[in-house]
């Protein structure tokens, strides 16, 4: 029988007609190319149903309760589809992917994210391509995650990260290869894969992620104490500090060492994710890592910021201990980081 797919179509450039205001959503819109294009009558082409969001989003706009909203959709449809595209904005992409990966326990069939830097309509795009490849990687049955594919390569969802806002080439996967790369095949890299849930493990179930007090910090040369130790004040509960190199800060800044170690102390999680595109934070390589590490602060090994504050999200909203959400900021759940 010919496969069949769900498509989760949340908005996004890649469904975008021109407007008077440049490329703007329109109801309907995607499904009407999708049924001018006749590569998807073929038999070789899964079957697809869309759901329109309404309204259409942009990306910009995504936040834990639109994660929900895309995971409940996924998980009421489970039974029914041998798999699930995500048409969705760039801007955000990387971070959904990263959710999804962690409030989708027990996800057995491929969830596949993707979009386009040039909408569908346009003579000359990349949705094109993305969309078809997207659509035959939905219905591999060797798939047991969340994944995002985009320009030739299907990456991890939560190692993925948008790189560049004008190329096509728009993601990458610093820190761990391509699942797969397609050009005369389709190549799948089985031994990259994570395993398929246990057939005694419970059904596909949803975590909802609570809106918790989490932020994101960029270290810069001369940033303030006073204004670190504002963002730091309660009711915040996690932070994720991205440092230089290998998780470096300046040790010789005894204030802002000191606001890190009084957050710390009352219970704050600070993870250490580098600022460098490849790579991982080594924390005590160099004694400005050390310092970090003095004042509690945790590594992020090689985590992208969109993956560990995505982890953030969904630790609050699932423990209640401080000591086992930092330890499990370490841990690999989702193939989110190399231990």
């Amino acid at each position: 029988m010919r496969k069949k797919i769900y498509i989760a179509d949340t908005g996004g450039t890649i469904g975008m007609r021109p407007g008077v205001r440049g490329y703007e959503p329109s109801p309907g819109f995607l499904g009407a190319q999708m049924a001018k294009m006749e590569i998807l009558k073929s038999p070789l082409m899964p079957g697809y149903h869309i759901h329109e969001y309404d309204p259409p989003m942009d990306s910009s706009n995504m936040s834990p309760s639109a994660w929900f909203d895309i995971a409940e959709d996924i998980a009421a449809h489970h039974d029914d589809y041998d798999g699930f595209l995500v048409i969705h904005g760039t801007d955000t992409m990387a971070y959904t992917a990263s959710a999804l990966s962690l409030m989708l326990e027990g996800l057995t069939k491929p969830v596949i994210l993707t979009g386009g830097q040039i909408p569908l309509c346009e003579v000359r795009n990349d949705s094109r391509e993305n969309l078809i490849t997207a659509m035959l990687l939905a219905v591999r049955e060797e798939i047991h995650e969340v994944c995002l594919f985009f320009n030739n390569r299907l990456l991890r969802g939560n190692r993925s990260t948008k790189v560049n806002a004008g190329s096509f080439d728009a993601f990458d996967s610093p820190n761990f290869p391509p699942l797969g790369t397609t050009g005369i095949d389709i190549e799948i890299n089985t031994s990259l894969l994570l395993a398929r849930p246990d057939v005694s493990a419970p059904p596909l179930r949803v975590q909802r992620l609570n809106d918790s007090p989490v932020a994101v910090l960029r270290l810069f040369p001369g940033i303030s104490a006073a204004v670190v130790k504002n963002l730091l004040a309660p009711p915040i509960k996690g932070l994720v500090l991205e440092t230089y190199g290998a998780g470096n800060a300046p040790d010789n800044d005894m204030a802002l060492m000191a606001v890190f170690k009084a957050a710390t102390d009352r219970g704050v999680v600070i993870v250490n994710c580098t600022q460098c595109l490849k790579g991982r934070v080594r924390m005590g390589a160099y004694a400005t890592g050390s310092a970090l590490r003095e004042a509690g602060v945790i590594s992020g090994f090689d985590m992208t910021p969109e993956a560990a504050l995505a982890k953030m999200f969904f630790l609050f909203s699932t423990r209640t201990d401080i000591h086992e959400i930092r330890s499990l900021m370490q841990v690999s759940l989702k193939g989110e980081l190399t231990e």
